[in-house]
């Protein structure tokens, strides 16, 4: 009977399933969070700040392998991709923390390299099992999956940062020893709940589903406000840390309400083991969701003759991974994306040496900032711009466009150096990186179809790596080690706003150009976006159940 009623195609165990989704977000984004030890692992493996860098480049480079993961997505069932993501950061994060606790002598550098890169490689495994799995079960909404599940992964930074602070007083082998521990944990409780499903057939269950992410966003909030409480209230004492972390604790637990609730309903009715797609008029099984989300309403042709080559797709339509590299489309969306997450990379993989150039002696307030607004950047851009696509038909890109030239605003201001500019800045930076990947996740999903998304998501998320050698461990290495001074144990060091200047003035170039290219494919998709528009528009007018 309990287990009936909390299986994966119940209401309840549907929910309960996205609310582990949402835990193993809130602890992936810890490859976010190198900045809260890298300054100690620069004194105790005495590195230069290139070397410190080209660390920080390993850990991202492990994203690059995340095309395993997209390969692995179409073959294994999630529980699969969620168990080797969690072994894998088991493993690279806890070698890690040997190294910083002094447990172990300090590895070679390129061994130390290895680890990081296992590290960073771990959330491609968790990411992808979680958007895709997600993105399939409530393919009506992917604006607010997206900005929720990218939210928490945005929050994740913050809630580590704090989790750490209040508990171990910025301890940096504590703080990594909960980077191998708690997303283990996390990710063995959604082997168990998540599941991908059928997604919803009615429009009546459609509602039901706006209405629940409208308290997971609630509860985001809430939580996001919390973790800016605690960061700007100053220093605390013993007692109000540890209940601090309590009362966070309960909150991210919260969003258990919902399926709790669907339980109480006693509603045993499963979902429907086929489905048909809100965008298009074809019915398939679970294990064929491959229809595109647009479908043009025309009936195809009959084929009266064996056709040898198969017609490329339109924009819209289920891409295959080569069709979508051989489209202007998919270039665009990934050159715009480099120059949005590849400067944002820059700064959280260097906020440490950036604070304590500006004379911060505290910086993890600058990396829970980011990471808080983040946040808001992700969840309000995946709920406004799904809005405004139902509403207007508005391309999503635009969104990105808006990010970018924001975010050249805020490299301005932090190359300025003014009073409280890196507050600032952190803050712009956080927002618009958040953007960005809470729009480009739907985006790629609207223009190349969900049946190939795994693998498409992951040669999109190549810019991370990409970025950071680009933008983090040449750019900002090679200028920041060019204005530093040798220290006696072999490192170097650099005092005052000219370390960074001609980087942030850099990356505010690249976004500008960012901006271009943004602009230039959402005037490209605007027929794809009014497709989708005309067809809900449709939906709503076509009478009830029809």
């Amino acid at each position: 009977m309990v287990f009936q009623l909390i299986s994966p195609t119940s209401p309840s165990g549907k929910w309960l399933g996205f609310v582990t989704a949402v835990w193993v977000q809130a602890i992936s984004g810890n490859n976010y969070t190198f900045s809260n030890y890298s300054d100690a692992l620069k004194s105790l493996m005495s590195l230069t700040q290139l070397q410190l860098n080209n660390l920080s480049v390993a850990k991202d480079v492990g994203k690059a392998f995340g095309l395993l993961a997209g390969l692995a997505s179409d073959r294994f069932p999630t529980p699969v991709i969620i168990l080797i993501g969690s072994i894998e950061g088991f493993l690279g994060y806890g070698v890690q923390w040997l190294v910083i606790s002094q447990r172990i002598r300090p590895l070679p550098y390129w061994q130390m390299c290895i680890f990081m890169c296992m590290g960073g490689n771990s959330t491609t495994w968790m990411n992808t099992a979680v958007l895709v799995t997600c993105i399939r079960n409530f393919r009506k909404n992917r604006g607010p999956v997206s900005g929720i599940l990218k939210g928490y992964v945005g929050l994740s930074t913050a809630i580590f940062t704090d989790l750490c602070t209040s508990l171990f007083s910025d301890d940096p082998s504590s703080f990594v020893l909960m980077l191998a521990i708690i997303p283990l944990l996390v990710c063995l409780t959604a082997i168990v709940f998540l599941h991908e499903i059928p997604p919803s057939s009615t429009s009546g269950e459609e509602k039901e589903e706006v209405r629940y992410f409208g308290i997971f966003n609630a509860v985001a909030i809430v939580i996001a406000v919390y973790l800016l409480a605690f960061d700007i209230t100053g220093n605390h004492g013993q007692i109000l840390s540890r209940a601090f972390a309590i009362i966070l604790l309960v909150l991210i637990a919260s969003p258990l309400s919902v399926p709790i609730y669907l339980l109480g309903r006693r509603d045993l009715k499963p979902y429907k083991s086929e489905t048909q797609d809100v965008e298009g008029h074809v019915t398939e099984p679970l294990s064929h969701l491959t229809e595109p989300l647009l479908v043009v309403e025309e009936s195809v042709a009959e084929v009266e003759e064996v056709v040898l080559e198969r017609k490329r797709p339109e924009i819209g339509e289920d891409h295959t991974i080569w069709e979508a590299l051989r489209t202007v489309d998919f270039w665009i969306l990934f050159s715009s994306f480099l120059c949005g997450v590849g400067t944002g990379l820059a700064v959280m993989n260097n906020m440490g040496q950036m604070g304590l150039a500006l004379g911060y002696v505290d910086v993890s307030i600058f990396v829970s900032l980011t990471s808080i607004w983040g946040f808001f950047g992700r969840i309000i851009s995946g709920t406004v711009s799904e809005y405004f696509i139902k509403k207007t038909g508005t391309p999503r890109p635009i969104w990105n466009a808006a990010s970018q030239i924001l975010m050249a605003v805020g490299y301005i201001l932090m190359a300025m150096a003014l009073p409280g500019s890196l507050y600032v800045g952190s803050i712009i930076v956080g927002i618009c990186y958040g953007v960005r990947l809470a729009i480009t996740v739907p985006t790629a999903s609207e223009l190349f179809g969900l049946k190939y998304y795994g693998l498409i998501y992951n040669i999109l998320i190549l810019n991370l790596p990409l970025g950071s050698f680009l933008f983090s461990g040449l750019l900002a290495g090679f200028l920041y080690d060019a204005q530093a001074t040798r220290t006696a144990g072999g490192g170097n060091t650099c005092i005052g706003a000219h370390c960074y200047r001609l980087v942030f003035v850099v990356m505010a170039i690249a976004c500008i150009v960012g901006f271009g290219l943004d602009v230039l494919l959402a005037i490209r998709t605007n027929v794809v976006y009014s497709k989708i528009y005309a067809t809900r528009k449709s939906k709503k007018a076509a009478p009830y159940g029809s």
